[in-house]
């Protein structure tokens, strides 16, 4: 579990916050079913993502910045002690993917973008889906959906003790901030860890329900590059980056599913478990192709977390359920733009 900065470097840690909440802890954003409808809809949320020149008109609301890819999950059979579920069966599964940035600026250069983002799509041959969107981030920075919302209240908060307030009310967003501020960059997509954050129940075929997380460890070996240099490069290095790995041919990880113990903190996603939890390697993912996501198979796929195959549900952790609602208005609205989505779009390589 990541420590809380040391009291000196704990103010600078929350405006290191704040600059990331437009991309990492929107794209957790929920919604009416949470908080009452005269406090907050879904629509507010989603509005609320928007840079200041407006959403970019066909595109996702956040996590805006992407590119696709095509491969395989090559599921061991080792998953299946824990969840009956058919695509975790030994076999290689086909995935429409997603590389991306948290950010809702599709301008955005890659520097800037402190989270970056994983989303899957597998397919079982018997029709069922597993889709997740993990980011690299170790924990989320609140503990409820009500602390959520008074976060992004305090980070467009103009006071310039909005977050230093937030921070004493709420002091679990220290986790998020020590790892905000200090954790090493990469100059990779292919370098990094991407973790699901929230917990679900996967139920094996004898019947037994296990809280579990998951999270996708690099094959490649993560280079610590200074920010500094990060902001010399060009302002899409990681999608050049990719692509030249993957002329080389494919880029792996491997999947890691964690499993809960009895009192682990399986509803509040700013927690870590215990480092001596049980896992269990349940395959690899393998990123054989990249495609533009102009064209590509992944521009219209919702990376709802909800969406999980039998043998897997959702969990106590109130997020998947809110995540689902406020990408599916995202999804409704970008779709209802499809005639103002360019075929090369602001920020994007041709």
């Amino acid at each position: 579990m990541p420590l809380s900065p040391a009291p000196h470097s704990r103010f600078g840690a929350y405006a290191v916050i704040a600059a990331v909440l437009c991309g990492a802890t929107a794209a957790f954003a929920y919604t009416a079913g949470w908080i009452s409808p005269d406090r907050l809809t879904r629509e507010r949320v989603v509005d609320g993502l928007s840079p200041p020149g407006g959403p970019a008109l066909g595109h996702r609301r956040n996590h805006v910045k992407g590119i696709c890819f095509t491969g395989t999950f090559e599921a061991n059979g080792a998953g299946t002690a824990l969840s009956r579920a058919s695509l975790l069966a030994t076999g290689s599964y086909p995935v429409i993917g997603r590389f991306n940035l948290a950010t809702a600026d599709i301008s955005q250069p890659d520097a800037k973008s402190r989270v970056r983002g994983l989303s899957l799509q597998i397919l079982a041959p018997d029709g069922s889906e597993w889709r997740t969107a993990m980011i690299t981030a170790p924990v989320f920075p609140v503990s409820t959906p009500e602390a959520f919302y008074a976060l992004q209240q305090a980070s467009a908060s103009k006071q310039p003790d909005a977050m230093r307030a937030f921070a004493a009310a709420h002091p679990e967003i220290a986790r998020f901030g020590a790892w905000a501020s200090s954790a090493p960059w990469t100059g990779s997509y292919a370098e990094e860890r991407y973790n699901s954050l929230n917990a679900f129940t996967f139920t094996s075929a004898d019947g037994q329900d296990h809280a579990v997380r998951w999270s996708m460890l690099p094959e490649a070996q993560a280079v610590s590059v200074p920010p500094a240099q990060l902001a010399t490069r060009a302002p899409d290095f990681l999608e050049q980056d990719i692509k030249t790995r993957l002329a080389a041919g494919p880029v792996r990880w491997t999947m890691v599913v964690t499993v809960a113990e009895p009192g682990d903190p399986v509803a509040d996603p700013s927690q870590s478990w215990p480092e001596d939890r049980r896992t269990v390697d349940i395959g690899t993912l393998m990123v054989r192709a990249l495609q533009e996501e102009a064209d590509g198979p992944c521009r219209d796929v919702n990376y709802d977390p909800t969406v999980l195959p039998s043998g897997m549900i959702t969990s106590a952790d109130p997020f998947p359920a809110a995540r689902s609602s406020a990408y599916a208005l995202s999804y409704r609205r970008r779709a209802a733009e499809a005639a103002q989505y360019p075929r090369t779009a602001p920020g994007a390589r041709p």
